[in-house]
């Protein structure tokens, strides 16, 4: 795989003395002016389809509505049943040609707003601004995926290359076992050597992402000795919990929180004579009176990395600030399994995202720079970390405020987004020899 990168590089100094473009990406370029009300209107129907993740028949009819497109390419579409990790399941289309590198392109089909959420339709907010659920996290970017892949089978050359779309159905609450839940995004990974990701980034079509932060999750519980208060700090009593816990957030602040890159907040915290706590509705119950020492305190919490290494560095440090006890209490702090690998920044990516700059340039959109990893969450394509040669993200629709009922795109960017994908793609496959 070595010897893409190389070509790329090579090829990608060639196309600095041009600053024009083909006669084939030309035919690209007016296909997709040609076709963009057809998107457009694609795009709201969509929307107007709830696909909260747990909404599985919603989900399905998103993937449903999608499938003719890829069919109508000639692609071999499949839906990738989720009964085995409790998700509705995926949409997958592969086209086999033998032209260049092997492309994997990501999207995903669910939204958070599930049925009983009130923000439902998708609406205009005047000529260019669109607003509604998944406007750009992330259905516009499906769209993007249909209309530049339509374009390149317009311009002829569709055909002869091999690509890989892998649309999930649950990349916003994911499916568990998670092995199962990314099996479909992990195997097309292995197979491929380069992949494109259209999530909406930072929102600004002038970044693009070349590394996103891991996700994972930590509980803390610590426990202390009941007793009435006047006996708080004797050496029969100690501390108690709440005492406890507040020494071990405190001391994850103070040690770990002036780190680049890496964040771990306690989301919910629940302390007292006696707790509860029902995951399944990530909140529970805490009772206890002002004269009792606590004597058990939960925090669930998220934490947020840019490599493995500064993962498990943090997760050493966390476990010795927990085991470092105060008189009377005991803590254990563990990890949860699974969560989002990071999306390690590499060489490769560095130069996927030259390439992409370049063919914006070209096509008179500007040079495009990479996003802060503060800037982008965990998303699916961490999970080709490490198996493809090199990974871009955020080549979706531009907007605002996703995951809230402000969800706002520009639907000016979508004909923008979508020739600057299906350029790139054939640069990708025929600009390498």
């Amino acid at each position: 795989m070595k010897s893409i990168l190389v070509a790329l590089l090579l090829s990608g100094l060639a196309l600095m003395c041009s600053a024009q473009i083909s006669k084939i990406e030309s035919k690209i370029v007016r296909s997709v002016e040609i076709h963009n009300q057809t998107y457009v209107q694609l795009l709201k129907d969509v929307v107007n389809t709830n696909s909260g993740t747990m909404n599985f028949d919603g989900v399905r009819a998103v993937g449903m509505t999608l499938k003719p497109y890829f069919d109508d390419l000639g692609m071999e579409t499949t839906w990738v049943s989720g009964e085995s990790f409790n998700r509705a399941g995926h949409l997958v289309a592969v086209n086999k040609g033998t032209k260049g590198p092997k492309l994997l392109l990501i999207g995903h089909l669910d939204t958070v707003f599930e049925p009983d959420h009130p923000f439902q339709s998708f609406q205009m907010l005047n000529d260019s601004l669109i607003q509604g659920p998944g406007v750009i996290d992330m259905k516009g970017g499906d769209v993007i995926i249909l209309a530049a892949l339509h374009a390149l089978k317009d311009a002829g050359v569709l055909k002869d290359m091999h690509i890989e779309v892998v649309l999930t159905g649950d990349e916003e609450k994911s499916g568990s076992p998670l092995e199962l839940s990314k099996k479909a995004i992990i195997e097309a990974s292995e197979r491929a050597d380069i992949a494109l990701a259209f999530e909406n980034a930072d929102g600004d079509p002038r970044t693009i992402v070349v590394t996103r932060r891991g996700s994972s999750g930590w509980k803390l519980e610590v426990t202390g000795n009941a007793a009435h208060s006047s006996q708080i700090f004797t050496e029969r009593v100690g501390v108690g919990s709440i005492y406890e816990t507040s020494r071990i957030l405190n001391a994850f602040y103070t040690e770990l929180s002036t780190e680049e890159n890496l964040t771990f907040n306690p989301g919910v915290i629940l302390g007292g004579t006696a707790i509860t706590y029902d995951n399944n509705k990530n909140g529970g119950t805490a009772y206890g009176k002002s004269n009792v020492v606590a004597k058990q305190t939960l925090v669930n919490g998220d934490i947020r990395a840019v490599s493995l290494e500064q993962l498990s560095r943090a997760k050493e440090a966390m476990l010795r600030i927990t085991a470092e006890n105060r008189p009377g209490t005991s803590s254990e702090l563990t990890f949860k399994a699974g969560g989002y690998p990071p999306l390690t920044e590499t060489e490769g990516n560095h130069v996927l995202l030259g390439y992409y700059s370049k063919v914006s340039q070209d096509l008179g959109y500007g040079e495009v720079k990479p996003v802060h990893p503060r800037k982008a969450g965990a998303a699916d394509v961490s999970f080709t970390n490490g198996l493809v040669d090199m990974a871009i993200d955020g080549l979706g629709l531009a907007g605002s405020d996703d995951h809230t009922a402000n969800e706002t795109g520009n639907l000016n960017y979508l004909p923008i987004q979508s020739k600057r994908a299906a350029v790139l793609m054939y640069r990708l496959c025929f600009d390498t020899n």
